[in-house]
């Protein structure tokens, strides 16, 4: 299975690139892993967010093949343990499923077109943080998980 994260905007902060960087470097020894950045939409200020949202959305769909598994970082989706996205990602491996793409959207969230599309929504928290910051979160989140798959002693419970 490949596993691909699909973000807007790119990450500015050097400090967490830094360790976006480190955790996307830990991962290729468990997976294949794709770090897939979208351009921020020029001149969002003429745009309503709604048009906004369909522009982004747009760009994030033509990121997709019919095949893939689309799961959207979304702060009303499933909420998971760090064991349970573990075992989550588990059944996706088993399932025989190619290459599964989880998305980042921009600043107000995903269009409808994007939410009919997705196979599953999942949430990171009920608290709210940077888009930047979410980039890093999920990829250590995925590292823990194949820790755990593995058996490895990065994860203490």
């Amino acid at each position: 299975m490949n596993i691909k994260l699909i973000a807007i905007g790119k990450t500015d902060n050097k400090n967490l690139q830094c360790l976006i960087e480190e955790y996307h470097k830990r991962l290729s020894f468990y997976i294949k892993f794709d770090l897939e950045i979208i351009s921020d939409i020029k001149n969002v200020k003429n745009l309503s967010e709604s048009q906004q949202k369909e522009k982004e959305g747009e760009l994030i769909l033509s990121k997709i093949t019919a095949t893939d598994q689309l799961i959207l970082l979304d702060e009303n989706g499933k909420t998971f343990s760090s064991m349970g996205f573990s075992d989550e990602l588990q059944k996706k491996m088993n399932s025989g499923v190619k290459t599964l793409v989880f998305v980042i959207g921009g600043p107000y969230g995903f269009s409808e077109t994007v939410y009919n599309h997705a196979n599953a929504k999942i949430s990171l928290s009920l608290m709210t943080f940077s888009h930047q910051m979410v980039r890093l979160f999920f990829i250590e989140q995925l590292y823990r998980a194949f820790t755990i798959l593995k058996n490895e002693p990065y994860h203490h419970q």
